[in-house]
């Protein structure tokens, strides 16, 4: 499921969402630092968020992270399960059918990964939670949330920051005939 080849990682060019009138990317030889995403869907069709632990006030996620060298997407997807929602009580419904590239706002890209990346591209999985909600446990590992809830999949985008609302809204098409 997850043998893709470098190849398959979209080009420098073409951000999903650029706001301003002009390309603040344009002239950017950054790359995007490669990642997955995870769609979690609980029995009822509600998807799983979290509340990132590092920004104060509501910053709303799906879980994410970086591929390590070595890990194919579907191995990083399985272990970012396991380190941000503490459990791995789940089955894999689907991998999304492209990378989806986004760029950070230009101050926010210069200031984490050592400014290395202009941007994500995202490889994401639907999964179906199997377990009870007492099994996930924000605490496993480093927490990177700190409260947790079911939303239906209508309210995703409202709860993301803007610069990642366009990548919502494309993975929930993919991924809507899973949700309630």
């Amino acid at each position: 499921m997850s043998g893709r080849e470098q190849s398959d990682v979209p080009s420098r060019t073409g951000p999903v969402a650029i706001t301003d009138s002009v390309d603040p990317y344009r002239d950017d030889p950054r790359p995007y630092r490669r990642c997955v995403g995870l769609m979690l869907f609980n029995g009822d069709g509600s998807v799983f968020v979290g509340n990132r632990i590092d920004v104060p006030g509501d910053h709303w996620q799906m879980p994410q992270g970086g591929i390590d060298p070595g890990e194919s997407p579907e191995q990083a997807a399985w272990r970012e399960l396991r380190e941000e929602v503490g459990t791995d009580r789940a089955e894999i419904l689907a991998e999304s059918k492209t990378w989806y590239p986004y760029d950070l706002p230009v101050g926010l890209s210069r200031r984490i990964w050592k400014g290395k990346y202009r941007g994500q591209t995202q490889r994401w999985f639907a999964f179906r939670f199997l377990g009870q909600d007492g099994d996930i446990d924000l605490t496993h590992h480093k927490p990177e949330f700190s409260e947790w809830r079911w939303v239906p999949l209508a309210e995703l985008p409202d709860l993301i920051v803007p610069f990642k609302r366009p990548i919502y809204e494309r993975v929930i098409r993919e991924f809507s005939k899973f949700g309630g």
